[in-house]
């Protein structure tokens, strides 16, 4: 699983990708303390991101410069959102809506098979709450409560907020998304593209999971 790149840590991976650098110089570019570098270099040599190389001199206590590791350099790199909205864009121009919506469903299909090893719990609610935690680690707000003794998944915050503003078909995928995953028929019963403060999905019927 990807690691969450702190926003304060974006600057520092960048200068790091350029080349190696010491913690002072870190600092100097940063306009922050030695002492913030090394708590923002630890973190993200604790995810793998950074590692630090050894410069041995022929006198004196050795140096050490941060660089990025391969795994820091494909993540720092990444540029998924402008990928995404243009993949959708082109998904949108399919005009059969057949076609056009069995790519959709193997879009969801092909994530909930990423997601699935995840993924625990016997229950609806506890699948539900499983997929809470998964989306919380990627920093998007989950929750899961009881109505009327049937659990309630409830995302304050939208994972997909330019593609949903754009077409309402990504909460189609994210609806068959959440229902592979929980093992039942998830409705979206409020969204907030219709003015509700937050999207809601409430499970129905029992579904067989898809393992093609």
């Amino acid at each position: 699983m990807a690691s969450v790149i702190e926003s304060s840590d974006k600057a520092l991976l960048d200068l790091v990708r350029d080349q190696p650098l010491g913690i002072s110089e870190l600092a100097d570019a940063m306009g922050v303390t030695a002492t913030a570098v090394r708590q923002r270099l630890a973190r993200l040599m604790s995810q793998g991101l950074v590692e630090r190389r050894e410069l041995k001199a022929s006198r004196g206590r050795p140096s050490y410069r941060y660089e990025l590791t391969e795994r820091g350099r494909r993540q720092a790199g990444t540029n998924f959102a402008d990928l995404a909205l243009a993949l959708w864009d082109e998904i949108r121009k399919i005009k059969e809506p057949e076609v056009r919506n069995g790519l959709m469903r193997r879009v969801a299909q092909t994530l909930a098979a990423k997601y699935a090893p995840q993924i625990h719990g016997a229950t609806a609610a506890e699948r539900m709450a499983s997929i809470a935690d998964l989306l919380a680690e990627r920093k998007v707000p989950f929750s899961v409560t009881a109505v009327d003794s049937l659990p309630v998944l409830t995302a304050a915050a939208c994972p997909y907020p330019e593609l949903a503003e754009q077409d309402r078909g990504i909460c189609s995928v994210e609806k068959m998304l959440f229902s592979q995953l929980v093992g039942e028929n998830v409705r979206l019963t409020d969204c907030r593209l219709d003015g509700a403060t937050c999207c809601t999905f409430e499970v129905g019927t029992k579904i067989e999971m898809n393992r093609d």
